[in-house]
């Protein structure tokens, strides 16, 4: 039990990613962060990436004038970047186009073929090429998909091989009932169950198009890209080319991901391992989407934001804290750069920037030293039980809450006691007020090492003495 093995969504490849992507990555690297400092760096592993397969990166390799794979590759490099500038510390960032994944998911293929779980047949209905998925009018709202309203949904009709999900049907609603911690939250849990009553077999190879993982023994259709996309789980912890790495991390602790992809993870990816021997993962974790200025974030509403767009104003760390303080994970949340502004200042410069200054300074001025290796250890995350509690249920806010909680309190403290004014009457009292500031800062400094990676490793360094200096301000107010 001693690993920790967390995925995001792999992201579509159509666009560079915006700041509701960025969401769900911030949060699946501060539960690998914490799951790190818990646990030792080698028993987690943390895997993003991009899916890189499919009609759509097809189409807009073609209307970019370039060959799909060179286009793949340069929206993947984009979206690296964008993870980058927000300090997603992943362990593998997968490429759907990586020579180990076209193996994998020809492997599982394989697999289910075998056990007598795909055969060839005919599809007639409706597609949304949005999805990169087949759907039936129950799915439409107002004849659209509610994910993609702005695209008109094509009925075709095709020769393909089928998987034989309505076998599973049992076994998955069975499966979700009898783990309640399947997926999370609850709610969607119930979505799933519904949904499962009506699982029919689906097709799973496309013959319209030719950019996908290439079907064993077969040249006139590629795998659709959900069956392949879908392997990368298995793909990026070594699944037949790294055994020992594959084991120790199999099965998944986490995937993380939006409403929109629960479907396919909650049903049809439990299904094909079933099918194919393998364990399935522990958790599935639905995350909401994000609003801006409450609007959609889409490309046709013209209110695209990059995650670095805000880092190269704010920091990264205040990119951070802003999306998990004041957002729900598994609701739906709306956000705005003015109030990205006002957490800045009000919570960041004012609240701990100002906290680590004054208390620095108040150091420093009093010649006060720190004893040789004091400080919090990692073991202080699971005692403070509110804190590991918070990250049990993933409610990320409540975490962010506690430790500002534990801010005010040490600011309310200082200005109790008044340490400016014992230092001028050299009174013995100031040595034992600061030795609780600072294990105080140091305390929070741990809490928050998960949440502002940067910041803490500057406040830990300030902190760990002997002597303790003011430096620049963590947070210059705007």
């Amino acid at each position: 039990m001693n690993k920790f093995y967390i995925t995001t969504a792999i992201d579509y490849v159509n666009d560079t990613i915006h700041i509701g992507h960025a969401f769900q990555k911030i949060a699946a690297d501060v539960l690998a962060r914490y799951n790190r400092i818990l646990l030792g760096k080698d028993n987690v592993f943390f895997l993003t990436g991009t899916d890189e397969y499919g009609q759509k990166a097809e189409k807009a390799a073609k209307a970019s004038g370039i060959s799909p794979l060179e286009f793949v590759r340069k929206i993947a490099a984009t979206d690296k970047e964008q993870q980058d500038s927000v300090n997603i510390s992943y362990d593998r960032f997968i490429e759907t186009t990586d020579e180990d994944h076209a193996k994998v998911a020809q492997e599982i293929w394989k697999r289910v073929d075998e056990n007598g779980d795909i055969y060839l047949g005919e599809y007639s209905g409706l597609y949304c090429e949005g999805c990169e998925a087949y759907c039936d009018d129950s799915d439409l709202k107002n004849g659209k998909c509610s994910f993609h309203p702005n695209l008109e949904i094509k009925k075709i009709t095709e020769e393909n091989y089928f998987f034989k999900w309505s076998k599973y049907k049992d076994f998955l609603i069975k499966h979700i009932k009898n783990n309640p911690d399947f997926i999370f939250p609850q709610h969607r849990a119930n979505e799933m169950l519904e949904f499962a009553k009506n699982i029919k077999d689906i097709p799973i190879s496309r013959s319209n198009f030719t950019w996908g993982v290439p079907i064993p023994n077969e040249t006139k259709q590629v795998m659709y890209v959900w069956f392949d996309a879908l392997t990368n789980y298995l793909t990026g912890v070594g699944f037949l080319e790294n055994k020992k790495l594959f084991e120790k991390f199999w099965p998944a602790d986490v995937h993380i991901l939006g409403k929109d992809n629960l479907r396919w993870h909650a049903l049809l990816w439990p299904a094909m391992l079933k099918s194919a021997n393998i364990k399935l993962p522990k958790t599935i974790l639905v995350n909401g989407f994000l609003n801006l200025n409450g609007r959609k974030i889409s490309k046709s509403l013209g209110n695209i934001i990059r995650p670095t767009d805000w880092v190269k104003k704010y920091g990264a760390d205040a990119v951070r804290y802003y999306l998990l303080r004041y957002t729900n994970l598994t609701n739906d949340s709306d956000i705005s750069e003015e109030k990205l502004k006002q957490a800045y200042n009000a919570d960041l410069a004012n609240g701990l920037g100002n906290l680590i200054s004054r208390v620095a300074k108040l150091c420093e001025t009093s010649n006060y030293r720190q004893m040789e290796g004091a400080g919090k250890t990692s073991s202080h995350l699971i005692s403070v039980e509110e804190y590991s509690e918070s990250f049990s249920q993933y409610r990320l806010n409540d975490a962010l809450s506690f430790v500002w909680t534990k801010i005010t309190e040490l600011d309310r403290y200082i200005n109790n006691e008044k340490p400016w004014e014992l230092a001028k009457q050299n009174s013995p009292k100031l040595k034992t007020i600061l030795s609780h500031a600072v294990d105080q800062i140091q305390e929070i400094a741990v809490l928050l090492e998960p949440f502002l990676p940067e910041t803490a490793e500057k406040i830990e360094e300030q902190f760990k003495g002997p002597k303790i200096t003011s430096q620049n301000p963590l947070f210059p107010r705007i």
